[in-house]
């Protein structure tokens, strides 16, 4: 674990090897936290955050921070109809049982927080508190629109400073509070090496789980799923210049969620980098506090 975590290897209840990295893998009497990434991403985008959630001396944390299928070191899907929240929300209840996890924290960015509204209708026991970074029960058509353009072309970038180029060509005017060495942490996460150069760690084959999409009809929404988890303490996150989470989404959001907490990032867009700014004292303080309360109120009860 020089690196601070270890991989840890499953299988998912069809049979795929899937992947996932552990840090912090002491039992150390508080809650777990279980990361969950984006559409095209990896558990790579929660190192830093990994790291300080599972080092912090008075609430370290085991963090297990997941590769769906088709994603990071975990493999591919023969069948690309499998690409889809359900299937990967059984596979991460799959992967916390072959852990002994029976309840934990989770931090969904985009995606996993899709899957966390799924979680919240499979296994709500599992749920001790969420984090939703830049996601909600509503899609805007037009982030998703930006999502599947710069998806669509599939860049190759030769080079990683060509990696960085390209990422800040896409999503620069977005994220002008981004340093350069954020930009670079985001390339060396997305992508991976090859005897082909840089190519994008994800199976191919999830861009076109996007091309069926009518973007001109109304999306389904997940208010009922999202209202189901108005039990389980909440810290909902907004980029500023988000275009998958509308500002109008995220108040009825608050609205609808009783005691949620939220934070808005300013100079940031879909998702913001969960590692920048105050973001990693904050989701550690949040979580400390939900952990503490819930203590308390079962001491109550008892």
């Amino acid at each position: 674990m020089s690196s601070g975590f270890s991989d840890f290897f499953y299988a998912s209840p069809d049979g795929l090897e899937l992947h996932a990295r552990i840090y912090g893998e002491s039992n150390s009497g508080h809650w777990p936290v279980v990361c969950l990434p984006g559409l095209t991403r990896n558990s790579r985008d929660f190192h830093e955050l990994a790291l300080h959630l599972s080092r912090r001396p008075e609430s370290p944390r085991k963090i297990v921070a997941f590769d769906y299928r088709g994603r990071g070191q975990s493999a591919y899907d023969p069948d690309i109809g499998h690409y889809n929240i359900g299937v990967e929300a059984g596979d991460i209840l799959a992967g916390l049982a072959a852990l002994g996890i029976d309840e934990a924290g989770f931090i969904g960015t985009s995606r996993g927080g899709l899957i966390i509204h799924v979680l919240g209708v499979m296994r709500p026991a599992v749920l001790r508190a969420i984090v939703l970074n830049d996601i909600g029960p509503v899609l805007e058509a037009g982030g998703l629109a930006h999502i599947r353009s710069y998806l669509e072309p599939a860049p190759k970038p030769k080079t990683f400073a060509e990696a960085v180029g390209a990422q800040r060509g896409a999503h620069g005017s977005d994220f002008p509070a981004l340093t350069e060495a954020d930009w670079e942490r985001m390339v060396a996460a997305l992508y991976r090496e090859t005897d082909e150069g840089l190519l994008p760690d994800f199976d191919p084959k999830l861009v076109d789980t996007l091309a069926g999409l009518d973007l001109s009809q109304k999306l389904p929404d997940m208010w009922p799923q999202f209202e189901s988890l108005a039990a389980i303490p909440l810290l909902a996150i907004r980029g500023a210049n988000s275009k998958l989470l509308s500002a109008e989404t995220f108040e009825q959001m608050r609205n609808r969620h009783p005691g949620v907490e939220t934070i808005t990032v300013e100079g940031q867009g879909h998702a913001p980098f969960l590692e920048t700014g105050g973001l990693p004292g904050a989701i550690a303080a949040f979580l400390d506090r939900t952990e503490q309360r819930f203590a308390g109120s079962r001491f109550f009860q008892r």
